[in-house]
């Protein structure tokens, strides 16, 4: 673009070798600061299979039901929001500052839940929640840019994203038990006190200065209102019945988003860095690939629903194969930022797509039996799919945090890589909703709408992580100006 200093990429696009160690990662001046940015992350993963597992007791006890799929759809909304302010939050209070204040969101959402007496309030609390939630998970990676050494920096987003798996075995644990004991309020009890614990933490392992690194410019309200308004149309999309409907409210979702891009770039600074509409840069890429394996992995929220219709499974083993989508991406976020590095970091943020693509279409193919072999063949290819986010999520991350010298272009660059995996997560939810919808209306798999909703959903998603290895491929290929300048420089060195 005109008027803009093309940033110094580096050789490997954004590619950071770890040289640290897991021992360094938690050596004692590390070890406080690194359960703040896991335990944000993992209040917030727990929290949402916590809720989902213990909502119907709510439900039935204070009542609601029409506004069901309204207590995750208003925490999503406001978690999106406020993960687009995350610079802006560290540029006014400060890494302690704004850990606190997204602690502190998330503590009174889970209060209010907790105590609510009926469920528009316990909406409210969701609301507040959720704000705090964006929060977490946006500063998990700005915030470790500051309080960790570069080269722990791939472990230490592996670990902070492995948290994700942690909470999917842990929550629908916790949030049925409570529901079994019929103590449902016990499960946002328990979101309040691991809140408080973390937050103490969080006060003596962060800094309290202000980072030179935050975004000191005011809020990009144009760019904010377009992708709240396709936020809004894609989670309504969710939860509303019609094909026709659902439809319109995606065909909103994604002129909006369009409309944000071309909004977005034309401004001094709005909510993604400049380095996004950059010519040259692969920054555009790595974002597109955060994106598909987030949306990749909403296909577990359908999983389960599977196993039980079409094998007969019980909700207990239903749910464990949905859930080894996440041990194959928790297991292969820790064991590649253990290896891969360099060019071999390269290689998986490619492999990676395709794997998930590879396993999810497995998945599809294999529906024509439920067989005990057949199952145990399912569970394999989720896991596979799953190792294909975990391999390449921390690596595509970490790239994106370390694309440039610029500090503060770098901290817009690690937040936004947590904004769009909160829209493509939003984008990916409706999506899926969408094709399993269709694929009941198809007289396809022997008539059988289950499995042919397990075929759409699966082929579709296989489908766009085809386009995530394309997508990747580009994030991790030099600009050829920069290419040939390096060349030429070589060719002129005696």
């Amino acid at each position: 673009m005109s008027g803009i200093d093309r940033p110094r990429i580096p050789d490997t696009a954004g590619a950071v070798s770890p040289s640290g160690t897991w021992r360094e990662l938690f050596a004692p001046e590390h070890r406080v600061a690194v359960t703040v940015f896991a335990g944000g992350i993992a209040v917030f993963a727990i929290n949402t299979y916590l809720t989902a597992a213990s909502l119907p007791s709510a439900v039935a006890d204070i009542g609601g039901q029409r506004l069901y799929a309204w207590v995750m759809t208003v925490f999503l909304i406001t978690s999106v929001f406020s993960s687009m302010i995350v610079t802006r939050s560290l540029a006014r209070w400060g890494a302690r500052g704004a850990y606190l204040i997204a602690f502190a969101l998330f503590g009174v959402g889970s209060l209010i839940c907790a105590v609510t007496p009926t469920m528009p309030i316990m909406l409210g609390g969701r609301a507040i929640q959720g704000l705090g939630g964006g929060l977490l998970t946006g500063l998990s990676f700005a915030v470790i840019r500051l309080a960790l050494p570069a080269r722990l920096w791939v472990r230490a987003v592996g670990l902070t994203s492995a948290m994700w798996g942690v909470g999917n075995l842990i929550g629908p644990v916790l949030g049925g038990l409570f529901a079994q004991i019929g103590f449902w309020r016990g499960s946002f009890w328990l979101l309040v006190i691991a809140t408080a614990i973390i937050t103490v933490l969080a006060r003596r392992a962060l800094p309290a200065r202000r980072s030179a690194d935050a975004d000191p410019t005011p809020m990009p309200f144009a760019s904010l209102t377009f992708v709240v308004v396709a936020t809004v149309a894609v989670s309504v999309a969710a939860v509303v019945d019609g094909t026709r409907t659902v439809l319109v409210l995606v065909g909103v979702a994604v002129a909006a988003m369009l409309v944000f891009v071309l909004v977005d770039r034309r401004r001094p600074a709005g909510l993604l860095p400049r380095l996004t509409y950059t010519s040259g840069s692969p920054l555009r890429w790595m974002y597109v690939s955060i994106a598909v394996l987030a949306i990749g992995s909403t296909s577990e929220a359908f999983i389960p629903l599977f196993g039980q219709e079409i094998a007969g499974m019980g909700p207990l083993v239903a749910g464990m194969l949905g859930a080894a989508l996440s041990w194959g991406w928790s297991s292969a976020q820790i064991a590649s930022t253990t290896w891969a590095a360099g060019r071999a970091a390269a290689i998986v943020r490619i492999v990676g797509p395709g794997l998930l693509g590879t396993g999810l279409a497995t998945y599809g193919l294999l529906q024509f039996s439920s067989s005990g072999v057949m199952v145990a063949a399912w569970f394999v290819a989720l896991f596979i799919a799953g190792t294909g986010i975990g391999m390449a999520f921390p690596h595509i991350a970490t790239a994106a945090m370390t694309i440039t010298p610029d500090d503060a272009e770098a901290a817009r660059a690690s937040a936004g890589v947590n904004t769009v995996q909160m829209v493509a997560n939003t984008f990916g939810s409706a999506i899926a909703g969408l094709l399993v919808s269709v694929g009941a209306t198809v007289k396809w798999a022997g008539g059988d709408p289950v499995v042919a909703s397990a075929r759409f959903l699966t082929f579709g998603f296989a489908a766009l992580a085809l386009a995530g290895v394309f997508a990747a491929v580009a994030s991790v290929r030099r600009p050829r100006e920069e290419a040939a300048t390096q060349d030429r420089s070589a060719r002129s060195t005696p």
